[in-house]
């Protein structure tokens, strides 16, 4: 059987891959699980699931849009 090398799930809507646009804290931390996935995978067919939620993805978005910062 084929298994995916290692994977970070994050489970929001599709297209949404890094969070909401402009969120650049919450991309950089994408990133850097990411990356430490692939320092720390010790089996092919590794899959980590980032634990954060849609909703509070959507809810600092909408914080920050509140503070003036473009969304």
């Amino acid at each position: 059987m084929i298994k995916v090398p290692r994977a970070l799930f994050v489970p929001w809507p599709m297209g949404h891959h890094f969070g909401a646009p402009f969120h650049t804290t919450l991309q950089r931390r994408v990133i850097t699980e990411a990356l430490q996935l692939l320092q720390t995978a010790e089996a092919s067919g590794t899959i980590v699931t980032l634990p954060i939620k849609w909703a509070d993805v959507r809810r600092e978005a909408k914080q920050l849009t509140a503070q003036g910062r473009s969304l």
